[in-house]
């Protein structure tokens, strides 16, 4: 699904759950300035899946049209058919990283960071009988998954034959932290997201 198709969704979504809703709102929840997101209801205005009216005259709101409906069906299983596909790569990446690394002796596995890909990495590693040591992240969370998390420091303490990093966005960021803990490149497993 391209990124037009997820700003129709998400607009449509919106509108539907709140009329009255402001284009500062939608500008905000898109990451886009306020002028494209004016831009963006009245294409969908033209399209016909939405509807502008001022009821009072002051205060503009809009109207999912049927046809909106129907093209937010549309886009809403365009989106969930995108998300099962990007969710069965990024696992079957995350399995065959591991396979690799219990192939070169790797069994005890710290996992670095808290997001959904440190989801579908603690439910491989359990899958490959591998060992979770432990979560570690840089935020100031309590617990991921029923774990603690700790910070990287921790490190320092643990047995461990590779840290995984499962956050894509901040990989060479914990790079850097894991050679300040003395990690060494070799003991690091991380892949690049698919384009």
């Amino acid at each position: 699904m391209n990124l037009q198709g997820q700003r129709d969704l998400l607009l449509l979504t919106a509108v539907e759950r709140d009329g009255a809703v402001t284009q500062r709102s939608l500008a905000t929840k898109l990451g886009v300035a306020l002028g494209l997101t004016n831009l963006y209801l009245k294409r969908l205005a033209r399209k016909g899946y939405i509807k502008v009216t001022t009821i009072p005259s002051h205060r503009v709101r809009y109207l999912l049209t049927p046809q909106g409906f129907s093209e937010k069906s549309r886009l809403t299983y365009l989106y969930m058919e995108y998300s099962l596909s990007h969710y069965r790569d990024m696992r079957a990446r995350l399995r065959e990283a591991l396979t690799q690394a219990v192939a070169s002796g790797t069994q005890r596995v710290v996992i670095y960071g808290t997001g959904e890909l440190a989801e579908m990495a603690y439910l491989s590693l359990r899958e490959m009988h591998m060992t979770l040591v432990g979560f570690v992240g840089d935020r100031r969370e309590e617990s991921f998954l029923s774990y603690p998390v700790w910070p990287p420091d921790a490190l320092r303490e643990w047995q461990f034959d590779a840290v995984l990093l499962a956050d894509l966005d901040q990989a060479a960021g914990h790079r850097t932290t894991l050679g300040q803990h003395h990690v060494p490149d070799s003991k690091i497993i991380a892949f690049a997201p698919s384009v």
